[in-house]
């Protein structure tokens, strides 16, 4: 089985509650761009190991509890005693579009790259076919940490593992905007697998079209996906349009569309889809997510097929 490693923050969840005349109460979950990630591609049937650390608290024994029934593996997840997960708060309009409240400054995950065992955790990268980590993950750490990451990634690509880098930005993350723009570029220059969209991109670019912001991309595997529903795949310098099929459900909440397009993507090409048809499987995937509330959709919900169909047409 392929594995991959996935690198970030998990935190708790408040999302507003569905029911008639629910007012102000919020159900509670557990959420994280890449943690998402890690438990569709889990679902998916690929191995996938999430790596952050977490305190020593209830909230974060009911985490590892939820990842590990969801077939995540959680051997690399350090435990730190006195320190808690972090939380935000969703709120969706009546098109399904989010924003996002956090309290997370202190949060465990932060000290990942600066801790006792970070040495072997970051050692381990070399036996995955893929590391997998979003902006979001570089803005939790500081200069020399991500330094340190860097540095393990590239001994990883030279053991042949594949480094999949999401744009996912949040703007209240970095210092300044020349910080994140910098970073993004030592991430762009190591990715083999680049996962952009506009929404990310167009904060740190303004203005910019997408041929532009695919000139800005080195690298010979890059998907932007754009305000529509539809993407652009580059594959050796050459772009190639696809339109993903119209979602039929009504949108309800964008929580974790890009991040269930990550898993399904690389997912795919982990079984010999071409990047193409792994953007489709990508689109179809998140498709469904946003037609249900939260992060992590209904087991029962995910799509049939979805991985074995792309990988049967190669």
């Amino acid at each position: 089985m392929s594995k991959v490693a996935c690198i970030g923050e998990c935190m708790v969840e408040l999302k507003q509650a569905q029911e008639s005349g629910a007012g102000g109460l919020y159900s509670r979950g557990f959420g994280g761009d890449t943690l998402n990630t890690a438990v569709y591609l889990a679902r998916l049937g690929v191995g996938a190991d999430y790596i952050t650390a977490l305190g020593d608290d209830a909230l974060s024994d009911e985490m590892i509890a939820g990842w590990a029934a969801e077939g995540v593996g959680t051997a690399w997840v350090a435990r730190l005693p006195g320190k808690l997960p972090g939380l935000y708060m969703i709120q969706t309009d009546d098109k399904g579009e989010r924003r996002f409240f956090h309290w997370r400054d202190s949060a465990a995950a932060r000290s990942l790259m600066d801790l006792p065992e970070t040495p072997d955790i970051l050692d381990s990268l070399a036996g995955y076919d893929v590391v997998y980590l979003s902006a979001i993950t570089l803005s939790l750490y500081g200069a020399a940490g991500r330094t340190r990451l860097f540095a393990a990634l590239n001994r990883a690509r030279e053991r042949g593992a594949r480094f999949a880098f999401d744009t996912n930005f949040r703007a209240r993350g970095w210092p300044d905007l020349d910080v994140a723009r910098t970073v993004f570029q030592e991430a762009f220059a190591l990715a083999d697998i680049l996962l952009a969209s506009t929404e990310d991109l167009l904060p740190l670019y303004p203005a910019m079209s997408n041929e532009a912001l695919l000139a800005r991309i080195p690298g010979t595997e890059v998907v932007l996906k754009l305000s529509e529903p539809a993407s652009i795949v580059r594959l050796e310098g050459v772009s190639y349009p696809i339109k993903a099929k119209p979602v039929e459900a009504p949108v309800v909440d964008t929580t974790a569309a890009g991040d269930s397009f990550a898993a399904a993507y690389v997912a795919a090409r982990l079984v010999g889809a071409d990047p193409i048809e792994a953007a489709r499987a990508g689109h179809r995937l998140a498709g469904v997510v946003v037609c249900h509330p939260g992060a992590i959709i209904p087991r029962a919900e995910m799509p049939s097929g979805l991985i074995q169909n792309h990988a049967n047409s190669h």
